[in-house]
């Protein structure tokens, strides 16, 4: 039988930050699975901040047409299967969107082991800690980054999952961490995952609580949030620091002619600085590996992550325009099902 599913997709392209308007949810018919194929329903799926420029046509992958379903990851089960490769109860994990329901020929669709998913893991885990958001931080961090011990850590947006991530393994690398965020409830948040210290960024000099914060100066700058930020740090780095840009959050819903950039650069040559971005999906090899790590170090208790979670996929869109205010603490999800 067909089954009735519901999508969430984009209906025009934002102008600065998204708005309401920009997304329509619809109610669509999904016809019976064909060979090979299999029915996803989906239990959870993420909201992310790096969509933002794929909305608009501004991002290094292609623009997402309009009339097309919002993208993300999702945690489903599997309901019907004409595929041998997976049975109706398997849990799994793909990237289809804002859905309630997904047809999929199983490529690109990933079974949760239950062996791993237990205990302190969620199945969550696997779009968030364990997903792009986690594998970001562990790469940014490890491969750019390489931390020493004894380095000071900065890390902006500090109480998201990619800032939380990358400062509880620079912890466990013996460096020091701090963290800015948003408010005090985060930075009381982020200290309790173990950072040496943190400041909110509203209302602050920021070159000067840099300073007040790390007083013998930066090693590694982790960047989630970008222009004024990311100028700050610049002049609080020692010589030979690295800038690791995983983000520029402040900068998605800005037009052109209005993006900040940096102005600091002397500082490159006179402390030998190295700044370097980085795309999550140029690791693809090594994900497994480093899941496996990640996995291990939350079941003995050394990494901590917390979920955001928003019942039905009618929030969808709110709770990603919400991303945009600071709304969330920890990695936002949707509970569809």
């Amino acid at each position: 039988m067909p089954t009735k599913a519901k999508r969430w997709v984009l209906a025009s392209r934002p102008e600065g930050k998204p708005r309401a308007e920009n997304f329509r949810l619809e109610e669509i018919e999904l016809p019976e699975i064909g060979e090979h194929e299999i029915l996803i329903r989906t239990e959870h799926h993420s909201v992310d901040p790096g969509m933002r420029g794929r909305l608009s046509g501004d991002s290094y992958t292609s623009a997402l047409p309009l009339g097309q379903t919002i993208d993300s990851a999702m945690v489903g089960v599997v309901e019907q299967s004409r595929n041998e490769k997976f049975k109706p109860g398997d849990r799994v994990t793909g990237g289809f969107g804002w859905v309630t329901h997904a047809i999929s020929n199983g490529r690109g669709v990933q079974i949760l082991p239950p062996e791993m998913y237990h205990g302190k893991l969620r199945p969550t885990a696997a779009i968030g800690v364990l997903g792009i958001p986690g594998l970001t931080s562990y790469f940014g961090l490890l491969d750019l980054g390489k931390p020493k011990e004894g380095d000071t850590v900065l890390i902006s947006s500090a109480a998201g999952p990619v800032g939380a991530t990358a400062g509880q393994i620079a912890r466990m690398k013996g460096c020091r961490v701090v963290g800015i965020a948003g408010s005090k409830e985060k930075c009381d948040y982020v200290k309790g995952l173990g950072f040496d210290a943190c400041f909110s960024y509203r209302g602050a000099d920021l070159k000067a609580a840099i300073k007040e914060h790390c007083p013998e100066g930066v090693d590694i700058y982790f960047d989630n949030v970008g222009a004024e930020m990311l100028d700050a740090a610049i002049l609080n780095m020692k010589e030979h620091g690295r800038i690791v840009v995983s983000g520029q959050v402040s900068e998605y819903n800005r037009a052109d002619d209005e993006l900040v950039g940096i102005r600091n650069v002397t500082r490159f040559i006179t402390h030998r600085l190295r700044m370097e971005g980085l795309v999550v999906f140029d690791y693809f090899k090594q994900f497994r590996e480093a899941q496996a790590e990640m996995a291990g170090w939350i079941h003995a208790g050394k990494l901590q992550y917390t979920e955001d979670v928003s019942e039905g996929i009618e929030g969808s869109a709110a709770a990603f325009i919400g991303l945009f205010e600071g709304e969330n603490l920890g990695r936002r999800l949707i509970k569809v099902s």
